[in-house]
């Protein structure tokens, strides 16, 4: 039993909370392929759908302002879930919860891949943030209870890394690529963007079918769920991430009435839900989960870190199409080497890990993140209306950044996740994970809400800065092929501004996370071979 200050609980261990002894599974390398695909399948659905939309929009006919429901309803039932679908592994299996997680996951996308209707479409999308908020805790939990502290959860976790960092980018290049697509399927033409929910059927079936046989179960513990906490958290969890996914919205913003009451009451249910977890005697969040130092500067720079990349994807993916012309699968193709990049990242970082302190590795990160954001905030362009122009060269301005970007990406995810679930005993390590993943899905809420203000603030100040001149050149120009030209122009200068200034506020938060981690990660290379938390490690 461990004489941890502020982890005892966490570590003492009974028989129902030991891990599985090392060897115990056969086919550990198979188990990882396995956990590893269905935690791409979740990530990826984040981005793969994006690229779709203007064809979803016309094909179903929904409107502009429901189109932003195909994401936000996937990222809303996600986020609101994560921490219920973390305990219920806890509670009644691991592997089971993994099952039927992938399960919903891909009935959902047959549904979503068959819809006719606006309805049963975005019906589909909350439908698969259900299914991944109860397989991605549980596909964490399950690296950190069936393979062994040291080496080999090392590696395990730089591959698990490597999917959830490189998911957003091969989203968008699938998404791309499927989207061109129009195969005929049963004698009936199929339009592209249907194939990106289909193609997570067979996925997801095969990963449901394969689990009995590669991974062992948990023991469950049923009867003890936390309902009151579990409605409270939910609830709240789901009025942040849509008051946040509201407010980055430039058609509503922080000032509108239901961005601040959802996000009022989001804040009012969180705080119900520590009362009643408090008062709880099988709470849906032990607070032993927080109680380290070392777990909670984790958890807190695991939001800062997605908040920066989520938005880089979000911008860079709207400018190479919109401003630099590329194909839908041109942009996918585009963001191809940061998935390379974050996987020789965090393959490097699993190997230092055994001889280097995560602050140092995570803090390096970190600041090559903050470096990239910087780079991209200094996109060339020209806003003199004589010669107004963007003249951004993909292989110079853009490429360098974003294999920084993925290599300081490698770099954090690794040691970060090993430190957020480390000296968390077996039997909560499902809500451990959810609480890794709710920050992270609040954090990209949350960045995008605050990057998307900056970029609409300076944007259309640029566009009221030119408006007089512009509406001169236009009037000047006998053609109007010219002046629809020129007003283009405007747009793309525009959008630029913004976005630069999005990247440079993206940096500075990043930056803050290297200043937190340096401060306050204090875990020790050597900790991280054991399942113990050393004494004193704590607040």
């Amino acid at each position: 039993m461990s004489t941890s200050i502020d982890t005892g609980a966490l570590d003492a261990t009974g028989p129902e909370d030991a891990s599985p002894a090392p060897g115990s599974n056969r086919h550990l390398g198979w188990a990882l392929v396995l956990i590893s695909i269905a935690q791409l399948m979740v990530v990826l659905d984040a981005t793969i759908a994006n690229i779709a939309l203007p064809f979803i929009k016309s094909d179903l006919d929904i409107s502009q302002a429901n189109l932003s429901w195909i994401v936000t309803g996937y990222s809303l039932a996600f986020g609101g879930l994560l921490l219920l679908g973390g305990r219920l592994g806890d509670l009644y299996g691991r592997r089971r919860m993994l099952m039927v997680g992938v399960a919903i996951f891909a009935v959902a996308s047959m549904l979503g891949g068959l819809a006719q209707n606006e309805g049963l479409l975005l019906g589909a999308r909350g439908l698969q943030g259900l299914g991944a908020a109860i397989a991605s805790p549980a596909a964490l939990a399950l690296i950190t209870t069936t393979f062994p502290a040291g080496p080999e959860r090392n590696r395990a976790f730089s591959i698990y890394a490597a999917m959830s960092g490189a998911g957003a980018a091969v989203g968008l290049i699938l998404g791309g690529w499927l989207t061109g697509l129009e195969p005929s399927l049963l004698g009936h033409s199929v339009e592209g963007w249907r194939l990106t929910f289909l193609i997570n059927v067979p996925i997801g079936i095969l990963a449901a079918v394969a689990a009995p046989l590669l991974l062992s179960e948990s023991e469950s513990h049923p009867g003890e769920l936390d309902l009151p906490g579990a409605l409270s958290g939910t609830l709240g969890l789901v009025g942040i991430v849509y008051g946040f996914t509201r407010a980055g919205n430039p058609s509503y913003g922080w000032g509108d009435t239901w961005t601040l009451v959802s996000l009022a009451l989001g804040v009012v249910l969180l705080a119900a839900f520590v009362l009643v977890e408090r008062r709880a005697t099988h709470p849906l969040l032990p607070f032993r989960i927080l109680a380290s130092r070392t777990r909670a500067t984790s958890f807190v720079v695991m939001m800062l870190v997605p908040a920066a990349m989520f938005a880089m994807f979000y911008f860079l993916s709207q400018y190479v199409q919109n401003v630099m012309g590329f194909s839908p699968l041109r942009t996918g193709v585009a963001f191809l080497p940061f998935s390379a990049g974050i996987i020789v990242a965090a393959t490097i970082s699993s190997k230092l890990i055994e001889r280097i302190d995560p602050r140092w590795l995570a803090g390096l990160g970190t600041a090559m993140a903050g470096a990239a954001l910087f780079g991209f905030s200094r996109l060339p362009y020209d806003d003199r209306l004589q010669s107004l122009s963007v003249n951004a060269h993909y292989a110079s301005d853009i490429l360098p950044y974003i294999i920084l970007m993925s290599l300081g990406m490698g770099m954090v995810f690794v040691p970060l996740t090993l430190t957020a679930v480390h000296g968390v005993g077996a039997r909560d390590s499902g809500i451990g994970s959810g609480v890794l993943n709710t920050m992270q899905q609040i954090g990209g809420a949350l960045g995008l809400a605050v990057l998307s203000t900056v970029a609409v603030h300076f944007s259309s100040d640029k566009v009221a800065s030119l408006s007089g001149a512009a509406k001169a050149a236009a009037g000047s120009v006998s053609d109007p092929a010219q002046a629809k030209r020129i007003e283009g122009l405007i747009a793309q200068v525009s959008f630029t501004e913004g976005a630069t200034h999005a990247f440079f506020t993206g940096a500075l938060m990043i930056w803050l996370g290297t200043v937190i981690v340096l401060a306050f990660l204090n875990a020790k290379h050597d900790d991280l071979a054991t399942d113990e938390m050393p004494e004193g490690v704590g607040v």
